[in-house]
């Protein structure tokens, strides 16, 4: 048995030793601090409200300091019934939303980053409406989570990136 864990404790410090090198995202400098200075900018609707406020959450926007770069969005969504019922109405919806975003920086105006996420979720068709109503809420509400939470990973590596290196 001592054999079998002294082997198994050798294999663990090699692993280990490959790991030196190893820096956790968030302990890059520079990227908490860029991403806190993010103002997001949203559509005017239901979704756009949802998905500003998951982003503000995300990135721990700090609204009391002067933000150095704005978060563009548009938004997307597109919603499909799946399954139908003997009165040919759907069991099931599934929404997809496409959020495109741009990175600019403030002073000067100048575009730094953009890309487009997209998430689909589902969400139970009720016959009742007001339970219809909140499930497509609930749907929507899931799928902009989904998409802050892909958005501010793709941030954080930008601003992980040195800067003389950093996809434009």
């Amino acid at each position: 048995m001592s054999r079998l864990t002294g082997s198994i404790l050798a294999a663990l410090s090699v692993l280990m030793t490959a790991c030196a090198g190893f820096t956790p995202l968030y302990a890059e400098p520079g990227v908490t601090a860029g991403l806190q200075q993010i103002e997001v900018r949203a559509p005017d609707t239901r979704t756009g409200f949802v998905l500003r406020g998951h982003l503000e959450d995300a990135l721990g926007y700090r609204r009391e300091d002067a933000s150095t770069y704005r978060l563009t969005t548009q938004v997307r969504e597109r919603r499909t019934p799946l399954g139908s019922r003997a009165d040919d109405t759907a069991t099931r919806y599934e929404l997809t939303l496409t959020v495109a975003y741009a990175l600019t920086e403030i002073r000067g105006n100048r575009r730094l980053h953009e890309d487009l996420v997209t998430v689909s979720t589902t969400y139970a068709a009720a016959a009742q409406p007001y339970a219809g109503v909140v499930a497509a809420e609930d749907g929507s509400d899931r799928a902009a989570a989904q998409a802050a939470s892909l958005i501010r990973e793709d941030l954080a590596r930008w601003f992980a990136e040195p800067a003389g290196s950093r996809p434009e």
